[in-house]
């Protein structure tokens, strides 16, 4: 269940990443952070942003795009640099780029198969979200 987010926990994403998000991400998690969007006719889990602010809000971000980044760094074909925000159960994952001080507001799926990524928005603000 998403819920809002107070801009000091992005703020703290953004530190332990090193880079800033992109703005329309940035707003519609601090709005709902987490529930799901959809993409090319599936359903994607979006990955929360961590909140320590109490033992509930911390349960519900066990999962948080930090983690899930990291353990998909393991992964042989999952591309440097890249933020996972969303996965479809299955292994692939909706990912941003990273620029040099941010990153890219463009949206890519990410085949795990295959390694390869598509873009399939310019920016999170096209995704549905359900």
């Amino acid at each position: 269940m998403p819920f809002d987010l107070a801009e000091s926990f992005i703020h703290e994403a953004e530190r332990e990443l090193g880079a800033k998000l992109p703005a329309s991400y940035r707003a519609a998690m601090a709005q709902a952070n987490g529930g799901a969007v959809e993409v090319l006719d599936d359903v994607w889990q979006l990955h929360p942003i961590a909140d320590t602010s109490d033992r509930k809000r911390l349960a519900r971000t066990a999962n948080h795009v930090l983690r899930e980044t990291e353990s998909l760094q393991g992964w042989a074909r999952f591309p440097a640099g890249a933020l996972a925000i969303a996965a479809n159960g299955s292994g692939d994952q909706l990912v941003f780029l990273r620029g040099a001080t941010s990153f890219e507001s463009a949206v890519h799926l990410w085949s795990h198969e295959t390694g390869e990524l598509e873009q399939v928005a310019e920016d999170f603000s096209e995704l549905q979200r359900i």
